[in-house]
């Protein structure tokens, strides 16, 4: 039995946009692997993404004003559409860090996160796929929390290894501040889990 109606097609841009962001971590973790010089292309293709995500988020918005019925609470609408926006401006954020502060080599840690923000763009996906086909989507809820824990070590990790090791001070200011835009950004991932649990607990 469908309990939710489908008369807007909120769920389609809420894929849309999680695809966005996969698309955009996937350039993200390519592009840090190779260097710098990928690292400035990258960026660019990646701000094309955001701006398309942007349009995304304004559409769901628009409807969602213009909806008397909607799939959801509209609260929870525009509390997924909001966290997912985050998601992608994290990531382009990050990578504009990166390529401003002209940081070469990448260190290894860096391309760990990007990896781990890559999964969770991943996730998102099919959490929202399963959400649109009314499939279980806790798992995929408990997986970002669980990459979102995993970058959190990582970047304590490389936090610490900075104080200890780091001689040039501006070098450390500035590594200090990306490693800190990517666990950010896998919060934002978090935050859209936790407002998918939300929908889970109040559509139960």
């Amino acid at each position: 039995m469908r309990l939710l109606p489908r008369e807007e097609k909120f769920f389609h841009y809420f894929i849309e946009q999680a695809q966005l962001i996969s698309r955009a971590a996937l350039e993200f973790r390519e592009a840090a692997e190779k260097g710098t010089s990928a690292l400035r292309e990258a960026e660019v293709a990646i701000a094309v993404l955001e701006g398309k995500g942007d349009e995304v988020i304004h559409e769901i918005f628009t409807r969602l004003n213009q909806t008397f019925i909607t799939p959801l609470d509209p609260e929870d609408i525009h509390s997924l559409g909001s966290h997912l926006d985050d998601v992608l401006d994290g990531i382009e954020d990050s990578i504009h860090r990166i390529v401003a502060y002209r940081i070469d080599p990448i260190p290894p840690t860096v391309i760990e996160v990007c990896k781990v923000i890559e999964e969770c763009g991943v996730t998102l996906v099919k959490a929202f796929e399963a959400l649109d086909a009314e499939k279980p989507l806790l798992d995929h809820c408990i997986e970002i929390n669980r990459l979102e824990n995993k970058a959190d070590h990582l970047v304590r990790a490389a936090i610490a290894d900075l104080f200890e090791k780091e001689t040039n001070v501006i070098t450390l200011i500035k590594l200090k501040e990306i490693y800190e835009f990517l666990e950010q950004t896998t919060d934002c991932c978090e935050d859209v889990a936790d407002a998918l649990q939300n929908v889970i607990v109040k559509n139960g």
